[in-house]
């Protein structure tokens, strides 16, 4: 199943109101949704367990832990540093579904 959405994501921060640090990435910054399919792998693992059961219209913020983020490797030349933990809010704007079958013309 393909989930659009719409995140902004943040290097989370106990002391910052909301817990929102440093962003480091947002797809309402770019004006573009961002699109992929639920349990492919093809996001980071607190993604795939945040994102499952959402409710297209539904708004969800999530805290991922760095085991089920990027771990102590980062990302991004210290965009997002090792051990990091993140903080997603994350809008389902459209659900679709991901065929795999060949199309003819």
């Amino acid at each position: 199943m393909q989930l659009i959405v719409h995140y902004t994501g943040w290097l989370y921060d106990a002391a910052a109101p909301g817990g929102r640090g440093r962003q480091f990435d947002s797809s309402r910054g770019r004006g573009q949704p961002f699109a992929f399919v639920l349990g492919e792998g093809r996001v980071i693992a607190g993604w795939e367990q945040g994102c499952t059961g959402m409710q297209v219209g539904g708004r969800r913020r999530l805290i991922i832990p760095p085991e089920l983020a990027y771990g102590e490797s980062g990302v991004g030349d210290g965009l997002i540093p090792p051990g990091a933990t993140l903080l997603f809010e994350i809008e389902l704007l459209a659900v679709g579904v991901q065929s795999t079958a060949p199309q003819t013309e």
